[in-house]
């Protein structure tokens, strides 16, 4: 099963590709800030409503002891009010890359556990942040974690669903991603798993670089693509859509369908345009403006992850054809009112010999045609010079008197009659 597990772990923010896993680690878990072997956990209300709309509800903190699942049951205690299915989730991440590890630190913080399998050796790292990782994922499933969270990639998202051993996981697991797109994971999935394991389609609308400083008001698309109603993976579809709701998220009921075609005019369109301005090779200049940096920052974001994740983008959305296909047309427009209006003042400037704006005025220059009889070759269309105002010439005989006066005028041709 170790070749099964050679996928890459790159998301829709952040992609890197891993070596081949070495090693794994002894089933560990301890806090988020590595105090011994307890941890203070915060946990939810649930409220349910006839909408289906996720309804949460913040409640006080609870403490939950846990010591490396091998403690005497005794040091475990689950408050009152609390019931047995209100325990925190155990949520195994497939894909522990860098967004993996991003989603995991806000797992860990509400007080989760956190499962995680890649085909990388992230021991040493889950050892420090209180994650079990096991080095293959038919190990990860024997655990039976409640959620199985893909955070992989795109491109490698069916190879991994179809090679995990769902015969070993419980029949009421929940199955989730962090795709860029949700028709093709919400199809794969209802394809694939049985028909009792739950489906909640997610898609965080954030990274590790826009959700450093905290996830508040930061939009959590999700579809509860498949639950059971009124059943305990109904409250464990709850619970966990509640992490990202403690987090400050904004969240988001949206349809599959309806999640790919806003997709495919925001997100592809903004990946599309920074690839483009990729190749322009544009640098920060003395005089950058707001726009311009906007620019340059959403150059640097869209190229930073790899080309598999755009060609993901655009392979794995219906819409993204018609997008590229509207883009075109977009900028053909704008060529063609920029050009058209460059031709009207270059036939005003060439034929009706308007001066540019700005430029010296001078007198309008008439070109006279000759008549048909007059016309023997090319030079007939000469233009004259322009016509001189009669002038009179006077001249004086011996007398000193006026003797002649002269009157000059033009022909076609230039001559003087």
């Amino acid at each position: 099963m170790a070749a099964l597990l050679n996928f890459p772990t790159a998301h829709c923010c952040n992609s890197q590709a891993h070596p081949a896993i070495t090693n794994t680690t002894n089933l560990f878990f301890n806090t988020p800030n590595n105090v011994g072997t307890s941890c203070s956990s915060s946990f939810s209300s649930l409220n349910y409503s006839s909408s289906s709309k996720l309804t949460l509800k913040r409640s006080t903190r609870n403490s939950f002891i846990t010591s490396n699942h091998s403690q005497n049951s005794s040091s475990s205690s689950i408050s009152p009010e609390i019931s047995s299915d209100d325990k925190p989730l155990r949520i195994g991440i497939v894909g522990f890359g860098n967004f993996g590890q991003f989603i995991g630190k806000a797992l860990i913080r509400q007080g989760h556990a956190v499962l995680a399998t890649s085909r990388s050796d992230y021991s040493e790292y889950c050892q420090q942040n209180g994650i079990e990782f096991y080095n293959n994922i038919d190990a990860m499933c024997e655990e039976q974690p409640d959620v199985i969270f893909l955070c992989s990639s795109i491109l490698s998202t069916e190879t991994i669903l179809r090679s995990i051993p769902i015969h070993k996981l419980k029949s009421d697991t929940i199955f989730s991603d962090v795709l860029s797109v949700k028709q093709f994971p919400r199809n794969l999935f209802l394809e694939i798993l049985p028909s009792e394991f739950g489906i909640v389609c997610t898609h965080p609308m954030f990274g590790p670089e826009s959700g450093k400083n905290g996830w508040d008001a930061l939009p959590f698309v999700y579809d509860k693509v498949r639950i059971t109603e009124k059943s305990p993976q109904e409250r464990k579809s709850q619970q966990f859509l509640s992490i990202f709701e403690e987090e400050g998220c904004r969240m988001v009921e949206m349809s599959c369908e309806e999640h790919d075609r806003h997709a495919a005019g925001s997100h592809f369109i903004t990946h599309t345009i920074g690839r483009i301005l990729s190749h322009l090779d544009l640098e920060s200049t003395p005089i950058n403006t707001k726009g311009y940096k906007t620019l340059l920052q959403l150059t640097e974001n869209t190229v930073s992850d790899s080309f598999d994740l755009y060609y993901g983008l655009f392979m794995y959305n219906v819409h993204a054809t018609e997008q590229i296909e509207n883009l075109d047309r977009a900028f053909e427009t704008v060529k063609q009112k920029l050009f058209g209006r460059l031709h009207d003042i270059l036939r005003k400037q060439i034929v009706e010999r308007v001066p540019l704006q700005g430029s010296p005025q001078r007198p309008r220059e008439v070109t006279f045609l000759p008549n048909n009889e007059k016309m023997k070759d090319l030079s007939s269309f000469a233009i004259p010079p322009p016509p001189a105002s009669t002038t009179s010439t006077s001249s004086q005989d011996n007398n000193g008197g006026v003797a002649t006066q002269r009157k000059e005028s033009l022909v076609p041709g230039g001559r003087s009659q």
